[in-house]
């Protein structure tokens, strides 16, 4: 159990290490577990798309890595990492300069190979500002060639 939970913490912070785009972006991740995955991050005037709100490439950006850590931190219990087959985003409010965001997202559905997840973003006032739903591929660990 012990190298098992070794394996795991230690793929989790090697994608946090190497998701430069997400780092870029400020995307903090603060938890990563089976039971799903917890980003957050201050919207800044780099992510503006007018003078009033974000670009809604920054919210689909945190939303895919939620639901993306979310399915491989569950995949990880099996050994195994994913790759994304789809990803869909709904924006349902805007998102404004410094504005705080946290977005969750969980697997709903794991078979054999394929996985899906939701997830949402959230702002400050804890009112829900997209919703997303991903599909994963499993596969074992080995074939990905992470070491």
């Amino acid at each position: 159990m012990f190298y098992f939970c070794y394996m795991r913490d230690m793929i989790i912070e090697a994608y946090k290490q190497s998701n430069l785009f997400g780092n870029n972006l400020g995307m903090i991740l603060k938890s990563a577990d089976k039971d799903g995955a917890h980003y957050q991050m201050v919207i800044t005037k780099e992510h503006m798309a007018t003078p009033l709100n974000a670009h809604g490439g920054v919210i689909a950006s945190m939303m895919d890595g939620t639901l993306g850590v979310a399915a491989l931190a569950h995949a990880l219990e099996r050994n195994h990492v994913v790759s994304t087959i789809e990803f869909k985003v709904n924006f349902i409010a805007p998102v404004f300069k410094g504005d705080t965001l946290d977005s969750k997202g969980a697997v709903i559905h794991s078979g054999n190979r394929i996985m899906v997840c939701e997830g949402s973003v959230y702002n400050q006032h804890g009112e829900i500002v997209a919703k997303g739903t991903g599909t994963f591929n499993s596969y074992p660990v080995e074939k990905a060639r992470l070491f």
